[in-house]
């Protein structure tokens, strides 16, 4: 038998950055107890509003099934005397279990026969196993500070106003949170404020939905996104829409309804992402563009009520933005009236990290590495010393300090209306670069200079600092600055070597470079590209293949990777990479320094055909990898396959004549540092 059980929390309202993670969090919860308590079951379904929390299980096991249990006790060396008497470790045994000596079983272990009982456990009615696994799942929802409320001892994130357990059409009788468990949950405070009898745990959403709530998360999202398109869309704009934007308004309303607005259209003259900045983080507004891509003056709001009179709700949305958007152009008007090398002085107040300095020592540092790293990509180094130089500059704006995250593009804008060169203008906003996994990498090789050179600063810094990022602590975000540095090269196919990069930069902080120190920050590094490349398609051996054998070059690794993954597809591949890993296992134990091969010393035919197949490939595979064509050096060392093959079926090489030996040794060494050209292909 099954039936669909249902678990509902409502509260005072929930906060909402957190709604959709304490609603997943429940919904895991409940399915691991579950799986715990070996009941079968379908689908979970998860549910929340800013006043519920709620979790589905579709078709739940009614009954546990009856279980067989064996239990070890002593080793029947101890548990008789020499009489044959049950020892007093057998019988406390039989006791603890509940069972005479009699029923007791021998089972052969590998460390012996030993005394057990098997036991038939019965088991448990589901009805009466739910209440322990919500309060367990409640228990463990990931709140950082519980709450209590009225005179009980209960904790929740928030007051608990009702609870409800339906199994089918029945409640459960228990107490969850200091509430009991009664068949009513609430509807919309304005809409319906009456309780709401829940018929069923299978139409759960279908009788909130009567009560103006929309139960599902996911679904009130998808609602918001399509009421804002439709309002743009009516309005002659377009809408932006900012997914943690929706998800955050979702976490606001029960019952989402659009509302269009309009500002001032003189608050235009301000930068539109000051203007979006504040509609979003100060009143969750979604701002609209024309087919330009430029802000209009039309914004949407997401009201939580089907109000009767729009137009006031509108009036007042448009009279609360009004002061938002006059306190950015405020800000916008007096920041332009500093020069941007005025912020830099106040930069030494700002400190960076203890151990490294202020922010303008940084962008000291930065200043010096930019400009090497341009004039390595062939860019301007003054230029990127100029843009590197007032890249931090706008941290001390009035405007980055009201809106963070407007930092560099801000800068941008100051810069332009200083007459900065362009370049320098967008390098400014773009060092920041990529700012997450598969975000935008700076457009041109001034911004890639500066970029890079900030986040090897970055990099190196911290690691000299001595605050290595372990488990999830990574507060300099060193994570992102390393993948930052592979994207940007591997993208932008720029040539360039982590190593020397990584030593360059801890010059800066400490002349006398540390080898050990630069191998873990560019092992660092490597690992962070392992995980781009494996996300990519790219296979973990293949990685580590070619990590072997190449230098920390990420363009250089990135090729050699897709010529791999192009290698593979060869009807020679496999055998050609269980013939490398054979060499290689056999050189490794070789005491011999492997030293040339000595032709007049070649005896088998197959040992003169692996030979000549080298001298025929060789020329033509380091003429390919002299310019870096390494499919092409793969594709020719297909052609050793059959002699490799042959050599192996016909020639011994751990011979008894030493010279002979060595010999066929130094003929492997050749052949494996041949296919060794771009990647340990035995690794494949």
């Amino acid at each position: 038998m099954k039936a669909d059980f249902l678990v509902e929390i409502a509260t005072e309202e929930l906060p909402p950055k957190a709604l959709k993670r304490l609603m997943h969090a429940f919904a895991d919860g409940m399915a691991k107890q579950l799986t715990t308590a070996n009941l079968a079951y379908g689908e979970v379904e998860p549910f929340a509003t800013p006043r519920r929390l709620a979790v589905r299980v579709r078709d739940l096991q009614l009954q546990q099934e009856d279980r067989v249990q064996e239990r070890q006790g002593p080793p029947k060396s101890q548990a008789f005397d020499k009489e044959g008497n049950p020892s007093k470790a057998l019988e406390g045994f039989a006791r603890t279990n509940g069972v005479a000596i009699s029923d007791l079983i021998e089972v052969d272990t590998p460390k012996g026969v030993w005394m057990a009982v098997k036991q038939v456990i019965k088991g448990g009615h589901t009805h009466d196993l739910l209440p322990a696994m919500v309060e367990k799942a409640l228990a463990d929802l990931p709140i950082p500070k519980r709450m209590r409320w009225g005179a009980g001892d209960a904790e929740f994130v928030r007051p608990v106003k009702h609870v409800t357990l339906l199994l089918g059409e029945d409640v459960l009788p228990c107490r969850i949170l200091g509430v009991e468990s009664a068949q009513v949950s609430v509807g919309h405070r304005v809409h319906h404020p009456e309780l709401v009898l829940l018929k069923d745990a299978a139409s759960y959403e279908q009788t909130l939905a009567k009560a103006f709530v929309v139960a599902s998360f996911n679904a009130r999202m998808d609602t918001i996104v399509d009421l804002v398109q439709a309002a743009a869309k009516d309005a002659g704009v377009f809408a932006e829409i900012d997914p943690e934007l929706v998800e955050e308004v979702a976490a606001l309303v029960e019952w989402p309804s659009a509302v269009t607005c309009r500002f001032d259209e003189d608050f235009l003259q301000v930068p539109q992402e000051c203007l979006i900045s504040t509609m979003k983080a100060n009143q969750k507004y979604f701002h609209t563009v024309n087919a330009q891509g430029k802000l209009t003056p039309v914004f949407i709001v997401i009201a939580n009520i089907d109000s009767t009179d729009v137009a006031q709700i509108r009036e007042g949305n448009e009279k609360v933005v009004r002061p938002r958007l006059s306190d950015a152009r405020f800000f916008w008007q007096q920041d332009l009236k500093h020069s941007m090398e005025a912020w830099l002085q106040p930069l030494k107040t700002v400190i960076f990290q203890k151990d490294l300095g202020s922010v303008f020592d940084k962008v000291e540092r930065i200043e010096t590495l930019a400009a090497a790293m341009a004039k390595h990509l062939g860019s301007s180094p003054e230029l990127a010393e100029r843009a590197a130089r007032l890249a931090k500059c706008d941290l001390m704006s009035a405007m980055v300090g009201e809106f963070p995250e407007l930092q560099g593009i801000m800068g941008r804008y100051y810069a332009l209306q200083a007459n900065e060169d362009v370049d320098v203008a967008y390098a400014i906003e773009q060092h920041y670069w990529p700012k997450g996994g598969g975000a935008d990498i700076p457009t041109n090789s001034v911004a890639q200079a500066v970029a890079l050179a900030d986040k090897f600063d970055t990099l190196t810094g911290i690691f000299y600092a001595g605050m290595i990022p372990t488990g999830d602590k990574d507060p300099f975000a060193l994570r992102r600055a390393a993948l930052g540095i592979v994207r940007i090269a591997v993208e932008s196919e720029l040539a360039m070597d982590v190593d020397y990069w990584v030593r360059e930069a801890l010059a800066l902080h400490n002349p006398a470079v540390n080898d050990d120190l630069v191998a873990q920050i560019v092992d660092f590094v490597m690992a962070r590209f392992k995980g781009y490349a494996v996300e990519a398609g790219v296979k973990p051996e293949w990685f580590e293949a070619v990590r072997s054998v190449a230098s920390a070059q990420p363009l250089d690794i990135w090729r050699r990777l897709q010529a791999v993954g192009r290698f593979v597809q060869l009807p020679e591949a496999e055998a050609l990479a269980a013939a490398n890993k054979r060499i290689g296992n056999i050189l490794k134990k070789s005491a011999s320094s492997c030293a040339t091969v000595n032709t007049d010393l070649l005896q088998a035919g197959a040992e003169q055909k692996l030979w000549l197949t080298l001298c025929d490939i060789e020329v033509q595979a380091q003429q390919h990898y002299s310019q870096a064509n390494y499919a092409a050096v793969l594709q020719t060392l297909s052609a050793l396959r059959e002699p490799a093959d042959a050599f192996f079926a016909d020639v011994m090489v751990n011979v008894d004549d030493e010279a002979l030996r060595n010999n066929r040794l130094a003929l492997l060494a050749s052949a494996h540092q041949l296919m060794s050209l771009v990647a340990d292909i035995g690794q494949l």
